[in-house]
């Protein structure tokens, strides 16, 4: 950003989702960016564009994209534009939403490095930590 502000970055529950591959699968099958839609434009949207939309899958956040841009939708909405690459973090607990969630830039996770794999806690336990509130 021109001002040097941290960047703002956004998380959303891959709803749905019954597997890490079914989300990898998500992105496979889009091409360079992916629109996702939403009731209203983020009140902070100008701060998380060339930040990371992250993704929670099973009480973690898993993996990001690439925040490119905001746009009408034609009924009304907004559509969020990210970038059809999906980039596999360190898995963070995260507690599950509805709707998507502003995430400070010193709050998300690192980017696995080629060839690493996050060893994610099993989603019962991430699930019993967010729910007594240790995460």
């Amino acid at each position: 950003m021109a001002d040097g502000a941290a960047l703002l970055h956004m998380t959303k529950v891959a709803y749905g989702a019954q597997s890490l591959d079914e989300v990898r699968g998500w992105f496979a099958a889009r091409g360079e960016t992916v629109q996702l839609t939403t009731r209203y434009l983020p009140k902070r949207h100008a701060e998380m564009i060339g930040g990371s939309l992250y993704w929670i899958f099973k009480h973690q956040l898993v993996a990001r994209s690439e925040i490119l841009g905001f746009e009408d939708a034609p009924d009304g909405r907004v559509h969020i534009v990210i970038a059809g690459t999906l980039i596999e973090v360190e898995p963070r607990p995260r507690r599950a939403h509805q709707g998507w969630r502003y995430l400070a830039a010193e709050d998300a996770p690192a980017d696995l490095g080629a060839g690493m794999s996050g060893e994610a806690l099993p989603g019962h336990i991430a699930g019993e930590l967010a729910r007594l509130g240790l995460v």
